[in-house]
């Protein structure tokens, strides 16, 4: 099977029908290998549908898709030995141990020397943070618990991609972290595509980030590009002490297209620089500032925004 494609799934054009309703609709996705790819949407939006397309538990209505280079309807089977799969609600059968539970699984990818599977079922317990309860009873494990016993379940084959459906939801603050954790950890073995609502943690660990909204991709872009809210780079500084004159400097620059200044508390002055080269105002700006022995910079960065608003603008039609 040919594996020298850059991207771990590919699709273009993928669609797909039930009984006259079109749940998915020209999907062009693209996802980088190694990466961790936020894929989001309300509820209806096509998520799950593409999951199953790309898994092989369905056949697409028009369209095509690849995954790890291979075909999505002539290569199901040899697909699914190379990736994991994480339900939204793992089950488990409540008197086994994660150890049990994983041994289970690892009879399906393995047939090699015990001593060899119980080695790869260690290293997995240890990698999602359960190396410690592995002889408890799954009854007593907690949401997040679970939640990372079914991300062991999915990465105990060495998958070249882990498909995550929901891996956080309906968890705590502590388990989502913990989740969020492992997720970082499995970065450097396989690329994780992963469905959420929420946005928070998309923010917090995805690389990459597509939008659907009612089956149609409105919007897929590095979570940067995203978050730089499509106004071009913009920077937000904070300052102390006589501004005029500095900002008087920095307006005259010729890569800066727009200052506004805002008054704060406490004596802060807030300005958003908009400029136009973004090399001579990495190079220039924080610089130009500093030199005027009037100011002290209190804050400096890019602007960046909530993703729950450019999502929020983008799904209810503010941008397309």
């Amino acid at each position: 099977m040919p594996d020298n494609d850059p991207l771990a799934i590919h699709t273009s054009g993928l669609s797909k029908s039930f009984g006259g309703i079109q749940a998915l609709r020209n999907l062009d996705l693209k996802v980088p290998r190694n990466s961790i790819f936020g894929f989001l949407g309300p509820n209806g939006a096509g998520k799950t549908t593409t999951m199953k397309l790309l898994l092989g538990l369905a056949k697409p209505s028009a369209g095509s898709g690849t995954v790890l280079g291979m075909d999505i309807e002539h290569d199901s089977v040899a697909i699914r030995q190379r990736i994991g799969y994480l339900a939204q609600d793992p089950r488990f059968y409540e008197d086994m141990t994660a150890r049990e539970t994983l041994r289970f699984t690892a009879r399906f990818f393995y047939s090699g020397p015990a001593d060899l599977i119980e080695a790869r079922i260690q290293e997995t317990l240890a990698l999602v943070g359960l190396d410690d309860k592995a002889d408890r009873p799954i009854k007593g494990f907690s949401g997040g618990e679970r939640q990372r016993l079914g991300i062991a379940q999915a990465q105990v084959n060495y998958p070249d991609l882990l498909i995550l459906d929901e891996p956080a939801a309906s968890l705590d603050p502590m388990g989502r972290r913990d989740v969020l954790d492992v997720m970082e950890r499995l970065r450097k073995y396989a690329t994780i595509f992963y469905s959420t609502h929420i946005l928070d943690d998309v923010q917090k660990v995805s690389d990459t980030v597509a939008i659907l909204n009612k089956g149609t991709l409105v919007a897929q872009a590095s979570i940067d590009t995203l978050l730089a809210g499509g106004e071009g780079t913009i920077y937000a500084v904070d300052l102390k002490g006589q501004a005029a004159g500095v900002q008087a400097r920095i307006s005259a620059q010729g890569w800066v297209k727009a200052l506004t200044a805002t008054p704060g508390n406490g004596g802060l002055t807030h300005w958003q620089v908009s400029v136009s080269d973004d090399a001579a105002a990495e190079a220039q700006l924080l610089r130009l500032i500093l030199d005027d022995p009037q100011v002290t910079v209190t804050g400096f960065g890019l602007k960046r925004y909530e993703l729950e608003d450019i999502f929020l603008d983008i799904v209810e039609g503010g941008k397309a």
